[in-house]
C-alpha cells in the first residue's frame, strides 16, 4: 500500500502525507497518529538505510535525539506533510 523507502524526498514526504490523511480517515486522533509516526520512526531508523540526502539527515537527528525529541520529530514530520497542518 505505502512505500516504506523511497529515493525521492517529495515522493517520500507524499507517501506518508497519505499514510497520515489515511489514519486521520480511519478516526485515529492526532496524538496517535504522532505516536505511530514515532514508532514507525525507531523501526525505520533501525532497519531501513536512508535513501537519499534528507533522510540520512532525518536519520542522524533521530539517532541523536531522545524520546521527547523523538515525538517532536515524529509530529514535525506529520505535520510538514498533513494538509490540515493541525
Amino acid at each position: 500500500m505505502f512505500k516504506i523507502a523511497n529515493t525521492n524526498w517529495d515522493e517520500w514526504k507524499k507517501t506518508l502525507a497519505q499514510a497520515v490523511e489515511f489514519a486521520g480517515e480511519l478516526g485515529i486522533s492526532r496524538e496517535q497518529i504522532v505516536n505511530l509516526a514515532q514508532q514507525a520512526g525507531d523501526v525505520l531508523a533501525q532497519s531501513v538505510p536512508p535513501a537519499n540526502p534528507e533522510q540520512k539527515v532525518l536519520k542522524e537527528l533521530w539517532d541523536a535525539a531522545g524520546t521527547e525529541e523523538r515525538h517532536v520529530l515524529a509530529n514535525l514530520m506529520t505535520k510538514l506533510t498533513s494538509k490540515n497542518k493541525y
